[in-house]
């Protein structure tokens, strides 16, 4: 505030832009700041409850557990068989498949068709075709739903992720989980709504950056919070020597006070994030530890899973996802990475499937058994598949990064199971029948969980954004 020479007090320029941009911003952010806060009091709400209110369709699901293969499992040694692929094992790929098409390492190569190298065998009542390498997953055939035709855009990893992950291949968007919890909230009251756990084993895992789990432009509170595999799953989770309970919960609420006089000046939706943050990262400190102790799982459910303990396996990390989903975690992304089998896939492919297929299976039975299942939507998959034509490096063959064609599957929250959908060409290099891109499968998961994807809309610099963009379709055949 400056004083002129007949002592009446103004504005300086700096101080009224400033004030002025605060008070656009905070009308902007109004209606964000109302469903952050509780109402009748000046209490932020500790808990994030969703913006769907009421529901747009019936749930069916009230979670996701999202397996990632993140690699790109080949399809033509998992869930899709191609006999006539066999019948053409190095043979040139004929060019009505491949000309003009995107290929990765392959590209301007002499490409010959290599053999499905892994028998396939037809389990469960309903006949799936799953391969040998998969005996487990054979065993819950008729709960699994598998999706042949499945496309996506990116050829190289880290964009397919980004599509998986976010819909589209531009950095910075939110992400499924993210999107989901903006949509429903969190049943949790001392965990993260959106948890992210992470495994190695096979050939060449490859980095995942911490972008796929970012909430993008979404209120920052709704991103993916990692649990870190081995040792403590949060760091500084522990108080330090000399600060108990009580003196950790004075330092919060000062914390909190402090922050809350800054938010009436400043009126940002960010420091309601920080209070929130603040107030479940000391809720975590007591149910964390509780959470990673299995010592209360009985001896048959660890070897039905195969772990020991919370040792950082993908074992360990699908009866973690059971116990997250349990405390009412809404969207639970685990990752598998070392499924890129350039070369010696027989190999990489038995170990990949040895380290997964047990515990995968394994979070099936264990989610029925408790009655979960019907209302736990689990998908199993990676960012895209491999080519049929052969990719020799060191070491036996394998294949290339190929997105025509690429196989998942899904079961409980409302998926039928014990069916295939779609089919590839007779060589498995482009899905041709009931087409899936990634988008439907967003529109799908969004559905099962009572949201209607063309209706969950954030607008962000002018414009109305979606997880699905202005695509995707629900895939209402595989649907109960």
């Amino acid at each position: 505030m400056f004083q002129d020479d007949r002592g009446s007090w103004y504005l300086g320029r700096r101080a009224f832009l400033n004030r002025a941009s605060l008070g656009l911003g905070a009308a902007a952010l109004g209606s964000l700041l109302d469903l952050e806060r509780g109402s009748g009091n000046d209490r932020v709400s500790a808990q994030w409850s969703g913006v769907v209110k009421p529901l747009h369709l019936p749930q069916r699901a009230k979670r996701v557990i999202f397996l990632c293969m993140a690699g790109g499992p080949s399809h033509l040694e998992s869930f899709d068989f191609k006999p006539k692929l066999a019948e053409m094992d190095g043979q040139p790929m004929p060019e009505s498949f491949t000309k003009g098409q995107p290929i990765a390492q392959l590209q301007g190569k002499r490409l010959h068709c290599l053999r499905p190298m892994l028998k396939f065998k037809k389990r469960g009542k309903s006949g799936q075709e799953i391969s040998e390498v998969f005996p487990h997953l054979g065993s819950v055939a008729d709960d699994l739903c598998i999706i042949r035709s499945l496309h996506t855009d990116q050829i190289n990893h880290d964009p397919a992720h980004t599509v998986m992950n976010t819909g589209t291949s531009i950095s910075g968007r939110p992400s499924m989980g993210s999107w989901v919890q903006y949509g429903l909230g969190t049943e949790a009251q001392d965990l993260p709504g959106f948890v992210v756990l992470t495994s190695i084993g096979g050939r060449n895992p490859q980095p995942i950056a911490t972008r796929q789990w970012s909430s993008g432009f979404l209120p920052s509170r709704l991103q993916g919070v990692p649990f870190h595999s081995a040792g403590a799953p949060v760091h500084y989770l522990e108080n330090p020597s000399g600060v108990d309970v009580s003196r950790q919960r004075d330092v919060v609420d000062t914390v909190t006070s402090l922050n809350r006089l800054r938010r009436d000046v400043a009126d940002d939706p960010e420091i309601d994030t920080r209070i929130n943050q603040y107030e479940l990262a000391f809720r975590m400190q007591m149910s964390v530890p509780e959470l990673i102790d299995f010592s209360d799982e009985p001896q048959h459910v660890l070897d039905q899973y195969g772990t020991a303990g919370a040792d950082g396996t993908f074992a360990a990390n699908c009866l973690l996802a059971r116990r997250l989903a349990e405390r009412g975690v809404r969207f639970i992304h685990l990752y598998h990475r070392g499924w890129d089998h350039h070369n010696d896939l027989v190999h990489f492919m038995k170990m990949c499937a040895g380290l997964c297929d047990q515990s995968s299976a394994a979070l099936l039975k264990d989610l029925k058994q408790r009655g979960m299942l019907d209302e736990t939507l689990v998908i199993w998959g990676g960012e895209f598949g491999r080519t049929p034509m052969a990719q020799t490096n060191k070491g036996g063959p394998g294949r290339d990064h190929h997105i025509r064609a690429f196989s998942m599957w899904m079961a409980g929250g409302g998926v039928q199971g014990g069916i295939t959908h779609g089919a590839t060409d007779e060589l498995g290099y482009a899905a041709v029948e009931d087409v899936v891109h990634v988008h439907d499968l967003h529109a799908t998961m969004l559905h099962q969980m009572g949201i209607d994807h063309k209706r969950l809309n954030f607008r962000y610099q002018g414009r109305d954004f979606r997880l699905t963009d202005v695509e995707g379709h629900v895939v209402k055949s595989i649907l109960t």
